[in-house]
C-alpha cells in the first residue's frame, strides 16, 4: 500500500486556522504519525483531500508538504493500520453507545410505553449518520466496524418491530385530510422526502397548495405540519412522509409507488427496497441543496426534479 503523508508547519495565531486544520484531518480520516506529520493511504479521493488541505493551509501563511511514499522507514505495515483501527474504534465506540441506549429505551417503552416511538427512530437514524461518516474514512476496515454496523441493524430491526406493532392510538378515527388551497408547513431547508412529498401533494391531491417553512414547534400554528416529527402526515412504521401521504390520499398510480420505493430507501437507507436511483436522486437534491439558498425556490426547483421523473418513468414502464 503506497502512503500520502502531509507534513504541515502552522502560524501559532490566529488559532482557528490551527483548530481548522485539526477538525479536517480528523474528520478526513487523518491519523497523526508524529509532531506535524499526518498519514492517509493514497487514492484518488485521499489525494484530493491532501491536495485542497494543503492549498487552505498555505492561503492562510502556513506550510504545508505532500509526500507519497511506499513505506514509512521505521514503522511496520501492522503498526500503521493499528493507528487508524485505533482512531477508528474511538468513533465506532459512540455509535455502539448510541444504540445501546436505544436499545434500552425500546425495552422500556415495550414494559410501561414510556417515552415516544418517533424520538427513538430520530435517535437511532443520526446513530446511522454517524456511522456511515466513520465508515467513509475506515479505509483499513477496523473489526470494530462490523460489531458496530450489526449492532446498529439489529436495534433497527427491534425498532421496527415496535413501529409497527398495533397500539391503541393507531385505532382512533383518523382527523379528515385538509380542505383544497390549505397550507402545507415543514422544517427549513427541505430535502428528498419533505421535497417528494410536496409534490405528490401537488400533483395527486391539491394543485392549489401552498407551502411555508417553520421549526416543529411552530409548524401546527402556520398550517398543516407534514413530515415534521409527531405530525399526522409524517413517518410512520416504517413509512417515510411521501409514503403516509400515499396512503392517506389513497393514491394507486403505479409510477407513484415506484417513486415512493426511491424516495423510501433514498431517506431511510434501510434496504427494504432495493432502488438503484436513490442513490442519484439523492445526490442530486444534494447538490441543489447545495447551490439554492432559498427555501421556497429550493423546494420548487426540487419538484420540478420529481415532474421529470414521473415522465421518465412512464416511458421506462
Amino acid at each position: 500500500m503506497r502512503w500520502l503523508t502531509l507534513l504541515t508547519t502552522l502560524p501559532p495565531t490566529p488559532t482557528r486556522h490551527r483548530v481548522g486544520v485539526w477538525r479536517k484531518l480528523q474528520r478526513m480520516g487523518a491519523v497523526r504519525l508524529r509532531g506535524s506529520a499526518w498519514i492517509l493511504p493514497e487514492t484518488t479521493e485521499t489525494t484530493e483531500l491532501f491536495q485542497w488541505l494543503v492549498q487552505e493551509i498555505e492561503g492562510f501563511g502556513g506550510e504545508a508538504t505532500l509526500l507519497h511514499v511506499d513505506r514509512v522507514g521505521n514503522m511496520t505495515q501492522e503498526q500503521i493500520t493499528a493507528l487508524f483501527h485505533k482512531a477508528r474504534a474511538l468513533e465506532y465506540q459512540s455509535t455502539l453507545k448510541g444504540c445501546r441506549e436505544v436499545l434500552s429505551q425500546i425495552d422500556r417503552y415495550r414494559t410501561n410505553h414510556r417515552g415516544s416511538v418517533a424520538q427513538l427512530r430520530s435517535k437511532l437514524d443520526g446513530v446511522k449518520r454517524e456511522l456511515d461518516r466513520i465508515q467513509s474514512i475506515d479505509y483499513l476496515e477496523a473489526p470494530i466496524g462490523r460489531r458496530a454496523r450489526g449492532l446498529w441493524e439489529t436495534t433497527a430491526k427491534r425498532l421496527r418491530a415496535v413501529e409497527t406493532r398495533p397500539h391503541a392510538p393507531a385505532s382512533r378515527h383518523r382527523a379528515a385530510l385538509p380542505p383544497p388551497g390549505s397550507t402545507w408547513v415543514t422544517r427549513p431547508r427541505p430535502h428528498i422526502d419533505r421535497i417528494a412529498s410536496a409534490w405528490l401533494i401537488k400533483r395527486f391531491y391539491d394543485a392549489d397548495a401552498k407551502f411555508a417553512f417553520a421549526d416543529a414547534a411552530d409548524a401546527a400554528r402556520k398550517g398543516i405540519p407534514f413530515d415534521v416529527l409527531g405530525a399526522e402526515f409524517g413517518h410512520h412504521g416504517e413509512d417515510c412522509t411521501f409514503e403516509t401521504l400515499i396512503k392517506r390520499f389513497g393514491i394507486k398510480d403505479r409510477r407513484a409507488k415506484v417513486i415512493a420505493e426511491i424516495v423510501h430507501e433514498a431517506d431511510l437507507h434501510d434496504g427494504k427496497f432495493t432502488r438503484s436511483e436513490s442513490t442519484g436522486l439523492d445526490l442530486a437534491i444534494k447538490g441543489l441543496a447545495e447551490a439554492t439558498h432559498d427555501d421556497h425556490d429550493l423546494l420548487e426547483r426540487g419538484m420540478a426534479i420529481f415532474d421529470g421523473l414521473y415522465t421518465v418513468l412512464k416511458q421506462k414502464t
